[in-house]
């Protein structure tokens, strides 16, 4: 590969060794308004050339559309990517963004089996239970999930949205690679409970929306300038008053754009991917896009090096945001902590 400039971590003790920086491929088929499939393939290419090699997908991502869109790309270079998948999540044909989490063997079974055929693949590198269903134990789903592992479908394990105990009870049944967790300057509930878990017992991070959903990038501060179709406007940080008070919060990072040569989104993520030396594990990120030009932006952020009084000056920032991460906080490890 050429252009390969980013460095690389592991996932958990024996999972993956991957780029630093993972990229999540949701909107190049679903939630946030119309796509290009031309402008993502091209994304997903470059990306490949700047040394990311994590690609993160899901079966609720458009009803497995997003996992068709890939499978191509997947396909053509099997030997250099390793593919991240997740179950857990449906929704009614007539309401798409309401999600019903199911966690029971048969759904698993026939989940992973449904993913394996739209991938077109024989093998999923790193499986995600995508949300929990507490009405099933967490040792019952890893265990069916294990057993995925020993037949051959699946070769690591990782969970999203779960919280610290969780984790830990998980990892009595089976090696967990990653947790993945929403993770940003305005999200960082999971440092309390999930993060020293993790480290605990070598796991790995993987944020997700390590960019406030864009909001951290200074493009998009509001609802008025997106689709009809577009999630956000379900979000409580996008809407009203919420809006206008989290749009002041990016002064601090607009601070340090000019002393590192920066963008808005570059300083984010640069405090993201730090996060690895301030607490002691892997972190790797997954910022979604759908150009070449952004991906090329996201990766030179792991050459940004932020100092200690720059991250003080960031520090106050999330205790700061207006409104939840989600219209519905139940979906989210934060209400089990």
């Amino acid at each position: 590969m050429t252009d390969s400039n980013i460095p690389t971590a592991r996932l958990g003790g024996d999972g993956p060794e991957v780029g630093v920086q993972g990229l999540g491929c949701m909107g190049m088929s679903w939630a946030y308004g119309p796509v290009d499939t031309d402008a993502s393939r091209a994304t997903l290419e470059r990306a490949l050339e700047l040394g990311v090699t994590l690609y993160d997908t899901a079966d609720a991502y458009g009803a497995g559309d997003n996992e068709r869109f890939l499978a191509p790309f997947f396909q053509a270079h099997r030997d250099e990517v390793v593919i991240a998948t997740k179950f857990a999540l449906s929704s009614p044909p007539d309401a798409p963004f309401r999600r019903i989490i199911r966690n029971d063997a048969p759904y698993i079974r026939e989940s992973v089996e449904a993913s394996l055929r739209r991938l077109g693949v024989d093998v999923i590198d790193l499986y995600y239970m995508h949300r929990r269903d507490v009405n099933v134990p967490i040792e019952e789903t890893v265990g069916v999930m294990a057993d995925l592992v020993r037949e051959g479908k699946v070769k690591h394990l990782g969970l999203s949205e779960v919280t610290g105990d969780e984790l830990r009870a998980a990892r009595t049944v089976h090696p967990i690679a990653a947790v993945q967790s929403e993770w940003s300057l305005f999200s960082r509930d999971i440092e309390a409970g999930v993060v020293p878990a993790a480290r605990e017992l070598g796991v790995a991070l993987v944020p997700y929306s390590p960019l406030g959903r864009g909001f951290l990038t200074g493009a998009v501060t509001g609802t008025d300038t997106l689709a009809a179709d577009d999630f956000r406007h379900r979000q409580p940080r996008f809407t009203g008053d919420n809006a206008a008070a989290n749009a002041a919060l990016l002064d601090p990072v607009r601070t340090l754009v000019e002393a590192h040569d920066a963008t808005l989104g570059q300083i984010a993520l640069a405090w993201v991917q730090q996060r690895a030396q301030v607490h002691g594990l892997p972190v790797v990120p997954i910022p979604g896009t759908r150009k070449p030009a952004r991906v090329e932006e996201n990766t030179a952020a792991t050459r940004i090096v932020l100092t200690d009084a720059e991250l003080s000056l960031l520090e106050p920032i999330a205790e700061k945001v207006a409104g939840d991460r989600y219209a519905d906080m139940t979906f989210t490890s934060a209400g089990r902590e």
